[in-house]
């Protein structure tokens, strides 16, 4: 997500700022160079996997001029969720998608939330969203019963949240791209108690941390870094409070794009979307690149960035997101190995 790509949506979150919406600080993201920025990758992009698409959920809005579908999750009954990250007050931010029809409904809205991610608590079976102005909430599936979960700083810092994984007792783990600002490295990994009480730092100086997810043995994290393009392994303790050790795994060679979110499959294959280019990049967990995720030539003239993926648990069948000026989609595909928990967006 950088501030020169037309699908950016700082700038949009910024008019709704304007509009005494939101209040966001600076939000420009730019690639540095490092020294982990120069190390090389596995050659090449693997085989193609060919995704199509199954449903055109929004179309850029009026007030903020596009759209960002982020997200994807699935329930329990295999219904997909995505969050519009860009929609105004009064149109819906997050929204449910038939799968079979390709047909969306509004699911909620509110007046202030840019909910960048979405994911189902295996604690309570409620949705949580991230909001990028400092707060997460919590809602039924069917967008009822909306409550604030966590907001406010973390360790004296404000926070802008991004994505969540949980472990299996509930408890969250989310990106935080504090400080976003060209050339810092303030990024932080955060703790949440599942009561939402207590929040801990896990990791911090990140440039611009963005996915998070949990390997299958939820042993640890594995996160990227949007602005090095890089994706790190995060080994957490037995009670999963702390990091006992941390390492670069993968430098991901996207050219003008950038890592986004990532997701897990039940053989720990990564699934890294990608920022300014509508594909996703296959990693095995031991770095080798895989496949490339790509959508056909012609629709991908109209969609800038692909943003995440759910993998239907025990099955094979992955729903991507994909947005740009012609509007937010969910494509499918067939993922390498079957869907887990860790599989489901976030």
């Amino acid at each position: 997500m950088t501030p020169h790509r037309t699908l950016d949506p700082r700038p949009a979150l910024a008019i709704l700022a304007a509009g005494g919406l939101l209040a966001l600080t600076g939000c420009g993201t730019q690639t540095t160079t490092s020294a982990s920025a120069s190390r090389p990758e596995p050659s090449g992009e693997g085989r193609t996997i060919r995704a199509t698409q199954i449903a055109h959920v929004t179309d850029p809005h009026e007030v903020t001029g596009r759209t960002l579908l982020e997200g994807p999750v699935l329930d329990e009954d295999g219904d997909l969720y995505v969050v519009d990250v860009t929609a105004p007050a009064g149109e819906p931010k997050v929204l449910s998608v038939d799968l079979t029809t390709g047909k969306s409904e509004g699911v909620y809205t509110d007046k202030t939330g840019a909910y960048t991610s979405a994911q189902i608590s295996p604690y309570d079976g409620r949705l949580y969203l991230t909001d990028y102005t400092g707060s997460i909430v919590s809602i039924e599936p069917d967008g009822s019963d909306p409550r604030t979960f966590f907001s406010g700083e973390v360790e004296g810092s404000a926070t802008n949240l991004d994505d969540i994984a949980f472990d299996d007792e509930g408890n969250l783990y989310v990106s935080d791209l504090h400080g976003m600002k060209p050339g810092e490295a303030k990024g932080r990994i955060v703790r949440i108690d599942r009561d939402g009480e207590k929040s801990t730092v896990l990791a911090d100086g990140l440039a611009h941390p963005n996915g998070v997810m949990f390997d299958p043995e939820l042993h640890g994290l594995w996160i990227s870094e949007l602005a090095e393009n890089t994706v790190s392994y995060l080994l957490l303790d037995a009670d999963k409070t702390a990091v006992t050790s941390q390492h670069e795994a993968i430098h991901v060679d996207a050219g003008v794009a950038q890592a986004d979110s990532i997701a897990v499959d039940a053989d720990g294959n990564l699934y890294q979307a990608l920022h300014g280019r509508p594909a996703m990049a296959v990693y095995s967990p031991n770095g080798e690149r895989l496949a490339t995720v790509e959508i056909p030539a012609k629709a991908a003239k109209g969609l800038e960035s692909a943003t995440n993926v759910a993998i239907t648990p025990g099955g094979k069948k992955a729903y991507m997101t994909v947005s740009g000026p012609d509007g937010g989609y969910v494509f499918r595909f067939t993922a390498l190995a079957e869907g887990i928990r860790q599989s489901n967006g976030g």
